[in-house]
Protein backbone atom coordinates (compact mmCIF):
# COMPACT_ATOMS: atom_id res chain seq x y z
CA UNK A 1 0.00 0.00 0.00
CA UNK A 2 1.30 3.51 -0.98
CA UNK A 3 1.85 6.46 1.55
CA UNK A 4 -1.31 7.91 -0.47
CA UNK A 5 -3.55 5.35 0.41
CA UNK A 6 -2.52 5.30 3.66
CA UNK A 7 -3.12 8.59 4.40
CA UNK A 8 -6.55 8.26 2.61
CA UNK A 9 -7.34 5.07 4.94
CA UNK A 10 -6.05 7.62 7.65
CA UNK A 11 -8.18 10.27 6.84
CA UNK A 12 -11.81 8.02 6.10
CA UNK A 13 -11.06 6.41 9.81
CA UNK A 14 -14.12 7.08 12.46
CA UNK A 15 -12.00 8.82 15.10
CA UNK A 16 -10.57 11.28 12.45
CA UNK A 17 -14.17 12.32 10.82
CA UNK A 18 -15.31 12.43 14.36
CA UNK A 19 -12.39 15.21 15.53
CA UNK A 20 -13.23 16.84 12.25
CA UNK A 21 -16.58 17.25 13.12
CA UNK A 22 -15.80 18.79 16.59
CA UNK A 23 -13.37 21.32 15.10
CA UNK A 24 -16.36 22.12 13.12
CA UNK A 25 -18.99 22.39 15.92
CA UNK A 26 -15.89 24.26 18.08
CA UNK A 27 -15.67 26.94 15.02
CA UNK A 28 -19.84 27.02 14.76
CA UNK A 29 -19.97 28.27 18.40
CA UNK A 30 -16.24 30.95 18.34
CA UNK A 31 -18.11 32.36 15.08
CA UNK A 32 -21.04 32.86 17.18
CA UNK A 33 -19.86 34.25 20.02
CA UNK A 34 -18.10 37.00 17.48
CA UNK A 35 -21.44 38.50 17.01
CA UNK A 36 -21.63 39.24 20.76
CA UNK A 37 -19.97 42.78 21.80
CA UNK A 38 -19.84 42.15 25.00
CA UNK A 39 -17.81 38.70 24.81
CA UNK A 40 -15.60 39.89 22.01
CA UNK A 41 -14.37 42.39 24.75
CA UNK A 42 -13.75 40.44 27.22
CA UNK A 43 -12.37 37.42 25.42
CA UNK A 44 -11.80 38.69 21.86
CA UNK A 45 -8.14 37.34 21.46
CA UNK A 46 -8.72 33.77 22.69
CA UNK A 47 -11.97 33.79 20.12
CA UNK A 48 -9.94 34.78 17.39
CA UNK A 49 -7.01 32.28 18.29
CA UNK A 50 -9.55 29.87 18.26
CA UNK A 51 -10.72 30.93 15.23
CA UNK A 52 -7.30 30.86 13.21
CA UNK A 53 -6.46 27.17 15.07
CA UNK A 54 -9.49 25.77 13.45
CA UNK A 55 -9.28 27.27 10.05
CA UNK A 56 -5.74 25.94 10.17
CA UNK A 57 -6.74 22.03 10.95
CA UNK A 58 -9.51 22.36 8.03
CA UNK A 59 -6.40 23.75 5.63
CA UNK A 60 -4.00 21.00 7.17
CA UNK A 61 -6.61 18.08 6.10
CA UNK A 62 -8.03 19.57 3.02
CA UNK A 63 -4.46 19.52 2.05
CA UNK A 64 -3.84 16.06 3.33
CA UNK A 65 -6.71 14.83 1.26
CA UNK A 66 -6.05 16.70 -1.93
CA UNK A 67 -2.27 15.00 -1.49
CA UNK A 68 -3.65 11.23 -0.70
CA UNK A 69 -6.69 11.75 -3.44
CA UNK A 70 -5.03 13.03 -6.40
CA UNK A 71 -6.66 13.97 -9.34
CA UNK A 72 -9.72 12.08 -7.98
CA UNK A 73 -10.27 14.34 -4.83
CA UNK A 74 -12.17 16.82 -7.93
CA UNK A 75 -13.91 13.58 -9.13
CA UNK A 76 -15.89 14.15 -5.54
CA UNK A 77 -18.88 16.62 -5.48
CA UNK A 78 -18.27 16.88 -1.56
CA UNK A 79 -14.50 17.60 -2.26
CA UNK A 80 -15.14 20.20 -3.91
CA UNK A 81 -17.60 21.55 -1.78
CA UNK A 82 -15.20 21.26 0.91
CA UNK A 83 -12.19 23.22 -1.17
CA UNK A 84 -15.18 26.00 -1.97
CA UNK A 85 -15.84 26.57 1.54
CA UNK A 86 -12.36 26.53 3.02
CA UNK A 87 -11.30 28.70 -0.06
CA UNK A 88 -13.86 31.57 1.19
CA UNK A 89 -12.45 31.41 4.70
CA UNK A 90 -9.10 32.19 3.45
CA UNK A 91 -10.27 35.36 1.15
CA UNK A 92 -8.57 38.42 2.73
CA UNK A 93 -11.15 40.27 4.94
CA UNK A 94 -10.01 43.53 4.73
CA UNK A 95 -12.14 46.86 4.96
CA UNK A 96 -15.37 46.95 2.64
CA UNK A 97 -15.26 43.19 2.56
CA UNK A 98 -17.62 42.63 5.42
CA UNK A 99 -19.60 40.39 3.34
CA UNK A 100 -16.68 37.86 2.90
CA UNK A 101 -15.95 38.32 6.60
CA UNK A 102 -19.99 37.07 7.30
CA UNK A 103 -19.58 33.96 4.90
CA UNK A 104 -16.93 32.94 7.20
CA UNK A 105 -19.99 30.81 8.67
CA UNK A 106 -20.39 28.95 5.85
CA UNK A 107 -17.44 26.74 7.38
CA UNK A 108 -20.44 25.25 9.36
CA UNK A 109 -21.57 23.49 6.45
CA UNK A 110 -18.78 21.33 6.24
CA UNK A 111 -20.71 19.28 8.61
CA UNK A 112 -22.75 18.10 6.21
CA UNK A 113 -19.97 16.62 4.01
CA UNK A 114 -18.36 14.85 6.70
CA UNK A 115 -20.98 13.17 8.32
CA UNK A 116 -22.68 10.38 6.22
CA UNK A 117 -26.82 10.73 7.63
CA UNK A 118 -26.60 14.64 6.04
CA UNK A 119 -24.87 13.61 2.95
CA UNK A 120 -28.13 11.38 2.37
CA UNK A 121 -30.24 13.77 3.15
CA UNK A 122 -28.92 16.62 0.56
CA UNK A 123 -28.69 13.78 -1.89
CA UNK A 124 -31.51 12.61 -1.12
CA UNK A 125 -33.00 15.97 -2.23
CA UNK A 126 -30.90 16.75 -4.86
CA UNK A 127 -31.92 13.64 -6.42
CA UNK A 128 -35.45 14.87 -5.99
CA UNK A 129 -35.01 18.04 -7.97
CA UNK A 130 -36.13 16.84 -11.16
CA UNK A 131 -39.88 15.64 -9.78
CA UNK A 132 -39.84 18.53 -7.35
CA UNK A 133 -39.83 20.96 -11.16
CA UNK A 134 -43.01 19.06 -12.00
CA UNK A 135 -44.67 20.06 -8.55
CA UNK A 136 -43.54 23.52 -8.51
CA UNK A 137 -44.88 24.24 -12.25
CA UNK A 138 -48.02 22.28 -11.13
CA UNK A 139 -47.73 25.08 -7.88
CA UNK A 140 -47.07 27.44 -10.39
CA UNK A 141 -49.96 27.09 -12.60
CA UNK A 142 -52.15 26.96 -9.42
CA UNK A 143 -50.75 30.34 -7.91
CA UNK A 144 -50.85 31.93 -11.23
CA UNK A 145 -55.09 30.89 -11.67
CA UNK A 146 -55.98 31.76 -8.25
CA UNK A 147 -54.04 34.86 -8.36
CA UNK A 148 -55.85 35.83 -11.25
CA UNK A 149 -59.27 35.27 -9.68
CA UNK A 150 -58.65 36.60 -6.87
CA UNK A 151 -57.41 39.78 -8.41
CA UNK A 152 -60.50 40.05 -10.51
CA UNK A 153 -62.53 39.17 -7.03
CA UNK A 154 -61.49 41.01 -4.40
CA UNK A 155 -58.91 43.62 -5.93
CA UNK A 156 -61.40 46.76 -5.37
CA UNK A 157 -61.98 45.74 -2.30
CA UNK A 158 -58.80 45.01 -0.98
CA UNK A 159 -56.13 46.50 -2.88
CA UNK A 160 -53.26 45.88 -0.46
CA UNK A 161 -53.61 42.44 -0.49
CA UNK A 162 -55.45 41.78 -4.03
CA UNK A 163 -54.63 44.95 -5.83
CA UNK A 164 -52.54 43.04 -8.50
CA UNK A 165 -51.30 39.79 -9.65
CA UNK A 166 -47.82 40.56 -7.51
CA UNK A 167 -49.77 41.07 -4.37
CA UNK A 168 -51.92 38.29 -4.87
CA UNK A 169 -49.55 35.94 -5.31
CA UNK A 170 -47.82 37.05 -2.01
CA UNK A 171 -51.03 36.95 0.00
CA UNK A 172 -51.64 33.89 -1.37
CA UNK A 173 -48.55 32.50 -0.48
CA UNK A 174 -49.14 33.90 3.10
CA UNK A 175 -52.31 31.72 3.28
CA UNK A 176 -50.72 28.67 1.75
CA UNK A 177 -48.07 28.92 4.88
CA UNK A 178 -51.05 29.22 7.35
CA UNK A 179 -49.84 31.80 9.11
CA UNK A 180 -52.57 34.98 10.22
CA UNK A 181 -54.81 33.23 7.28
CA UNK A 182 -57.93 32.92 8.64
CA UNK A 183 -58.14 36.02 11.00
CA UNK A 184 -55.90 38.12 9.44
CA UNK A 185 -57.12 37.93 5.60
CA UNK A 186 -59.83 35.47 5.11
CA UNK A 187 -62.34 36.79 7.90
CA UNK A 188 -62.09 40.27 6.67
CA UNK A 189 -62.48 39.44 3.30
CA UNK A 190 -65.89 37.51 3.70
CA UNK A 191 -67.10 40.77 5.83
CA UNK A 192 -67.99 42.04 2.49
CA UNK A 193 -67.84 39.08 0.28
CA UNK A 194 -69.48 36.18 2.81
CA UNK A 195 -68.82 33.19 0.21
CA UNK A 196 -65.29 34.25 -0.04
CA UNK A 197 -64.47 30.72 1.76
CA UNK A 198 -65.32 28.89 -1.46
CA UNK A 199 -62.50 30.08 -2.70
CA UNK A 200 -59.85 29.91 -0.04
CA UNK A 201 -60.60 26.57 1.16
CA UNK A 202 -60.20 25.01 -1.91
CA UNK A 203 -56.94 26.98 -2.40
CA UNK A 204 -55.47 25.92 0.89
CA UNK A 205 -56.50 22.23 0.13
CA UNK A 206 -54.79 22.09 -2.72
CA UNK A 207 -51.68 23.66 -2.02
CA UNK A 208 -50.89 23.28 1.72
CA UNK A 209 -52.31 19.64 1.97
CA UNK A 210 -52.07 18.07 -1.58
CA UNK A 211 -49.17 19.47 -3.70
CA UNK A 212 -47.15 20.26 -0.62
CA UNK A 213 -47.29 16.68 1.18
CA UNK A 214 -46.36 15.64 -2.59
CA UNK A 215 -43.49 17.69 -2.90
CA UNK A 216 -42.26 15.93 0.72
CA UNK A 217 -43.03 12.44 -0.60
CA UNK A 218 -41.07 13.02 -3.55
CA UNK A 219 -37.93 14.30 -0.94
CA UNK A 220 -38.76 11.05 1.38
CA UNK A 221 -38.53 8.69 -1.51
CA UNK A 222 -35.51 10.64 -3.28
CA UNK A 223 -33.89 10.12 0.18
CA UNK A 224 -34.99 6.46 0.60
CA UNK A 225 -33.10 5.58 -2.56
CA UNK A 226 -29.94 7.34 -1.54
CA UNK A 227 -29.73 5.50 1.70
CA UNK A 228 -30.09 2.38 -0.53
CA UNK A 229 -27.16 3.21 -2.80
CA UNK A 230 -25.47 3.80 -0.49
CA UNK A 231 -25.73 0.14 1.38
CA UNK A 232 -24.92 -1.46 -2.19
CA UNK A 233 -22.07 0.78 -2.50
CA UNK A 234 -20.79 -0.13 1.10
CA UNK A 235 -21.52 -3.73 0.04
CA UNK A 236 -19.56 -3.55 -3.21
CA UNK A 237 -16.62 -1.98 -1.53
CA UNK A 238 -17.08 -4.79 1.28
CA UNK A 239 -16.81 -7.46 -1.18
CA UNK A 240 -14.04 -6.21 -3.60
CA UNK A 241 -11.85 -6.26 0.12
CA UNK A 242 -12.86 -9.47 0.48
CA UNK A 243 -12.23 -10.78 -2.71
CA UNK A 244 -8.56 -8.72 -2.75
CA UNK A 245 -7.72 -10.69 0.24
CA UNK A 246 -8.13 -13.66 -0.93
CA UNK A 247 -6.34 -13.23 -4.26
CA UNK A 248 -3.43 -12.04 -1.69
CA UNK A 249 -3.98 -15.71 0.09
CA UNK A 250 -4.24 -16.99 -3.08
CA UNK A 251 -1.40 -15.85 -4.14
CA UNK A 252 0.96 -16.32 -0.96
CA UNK A 253 0.25 -20.14 -1.49
CA UNK A 254 0.87 -20.31 -4.81
CA UNK A 255 4.43 -19.11 -3.70
CA UNK A 256 4.98 -21.41 -0.82
CA UNK A 257 3.89 -24.33 -3.62
CA UNK A 258 6.31 -23.21 -5.39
Amino acid sequence: MSHRDTLAAFLERPQVVNAIIAVILVNAVTLGLETSPTVMAQAGGLILTLDRICLAIFVVELVARLYALGPRFFRSGWNVFDFIIVGIALLPTGEGLSVLRALRILRVLRVISVAPSLRRVVEGFIRALPGMGSVGLLIGIIYYVAAVIATKLFGAAFPDWFGDLGRSGYTLFQIMTLESWSMGIVRPVMVQFPYAWAFFVPFILMTTFAVMNLLIGLIVNAMQGATEDDKADEKAAFEDKVLARLEAIEAKLARKIQ
